[in-house]
């Protein structure tokens, strides 16, 4: 393999290692510095019932007397071996918590960007091969539009119509695949939006470039010519939409789970907000990182393979300069360069 793309590689890798670290200390940090304590709001609460004992404990394990930097080495010490340590609220391995909740999750989020992927792909084709009077313009303004509403807003309508009305899937049931899918349209609408705007710019320019042009004079259908040559080189910038969008997903699902009375990891966020469970949100905020950051990750390795166009720099001692013969407008030594 390339020796460049290795170094490149590494570089992405170990970056993206110390956005994972840097965020759980954030987080750590920004908790700590909050009013009150979760010793005091949660240990010591008598609702919690937590006995002396179990407050001794929690308090040994999470060393909650000792100062802050000590109590953040330990979480850190402790994420970093795959320990999350126990909730405060429920005394559950937060690790079982997460687990339990991550499905319903990433089943909502997966489907949604299959939607949203479909939806883009969808309008763009239709930009493509609808005439402009005939009602591309209109095409090309639904991305625009779909942006401007909230997912919760199309999420509320998607139940009113779809649920109440026509009775398709039920709100008791909101974990069914009907509901899952009607859950991940509502948050596919607007991703798809970002999507589809990208691949529409990049399909037009595509559209102007010579290559286009010859083989669309040549007689090559527009169907043809969008699927043959138009995709792959306007799909570039989308990996790149698709990683940024990660955020928007994970994000947005946690609202769409609320909507839709789904189960899944919103919920436990929300829980864990209201009563300052302090390891259970270390533990969310640093899942969330660990995801944004290997997608965009993955995007970053991935990118250079698709387009040949993205050169890397290969190592300082492997570096030849380029010569006159290999490339006629490199200046002969001593040949003045400039604007006579």
């Amino acid at each position: 393999m390339n020796p460049a793309y290795l170094i490149y590689a590494a570089k992405r890798l170990g970056q993206a290692v110390l956005v994972v670290l840097l965020a759980y200390v954030l987080t750590f940090v920004v908790i700590s510095v909050l009013p009150g304590d979760p010793l005091t709001s949660t240990l010591r609460n008598p609702e919690n019932g937590f006995t002396e004992d179990q407050i001794q404990e929690m308090v040994a394990h999470y060393g909650l007397d000792q100062p802050v930097l000590v109590q953040l080495w330990k979480s850190l010490s402790s994420f970093v071996v795959g320990d999350l340590g126990i909730s405060l609220r429920s005394s559950l391995p937060v690790s079982r918590m997460i687990g339990d909740a991550l499905p319903s999750t990433v089943a909502l989020a997966l489907t949604a960007l299959v939607l949203a992927l479909l939806l883009a792909f969808a309008t763009a084709y239709a930009v493509q091969l609808l005439p402009r009077r005939y009602g591309q313009g209109l095409v090309r303004s639904l991305p625009a539009l779909s942006l401007s509403v909230p997912n919760f807003v199309i999420g509320l309508l998607l139940l009113n119509v779809f649920a109440f009305q026509l009775g398709l899937f039920s709100v008791i049931d909101p974990n069914s695949p009907t509901a899952t899918f009607f859950a991940a349209l509502a948050l596919a609408v607007p991703v798809s939006a970002q999507i589809a705007e990208v691949l529409i710019t990049g399909l037009d320019h595509e559209f102007r470039q010579e290559y286009a042009t010859v083989a669309y004079a040549r007689g090559l259908g527009r169907t043809r010519l969008f699927f043959a040559h138009l995709v792959k080189p306007s799909s570039l910038p989308v990996v790149t939409v698709i990683a940024l969008t990660v955020g928007e997903l994970l994000g947005g699902a946690l609202i769409t789970e609320s909507v839709f009375g789904r189960v899944g990891v919103g919920s436990v966020v929300q829980s864990a907000v209201s009563t300052q469970d302090l390891p259970v949100i270390q533990a969310v905020v640093a899942l969330a990182a660990v995801v944004f950051v290997v997608v965009n990750l993955i995007a970053d390795l991935v990118y250079p393979l698709l387009d040949p166009r993205v050169k890397l720099l290969a190592p300082a001692a492997r570096r030849v300069p380029v010569t006159r013969e290999e490339h006629p407008f490199v200046p002969a030594p001593g040949e003045k360069v400039g604007v006579s």
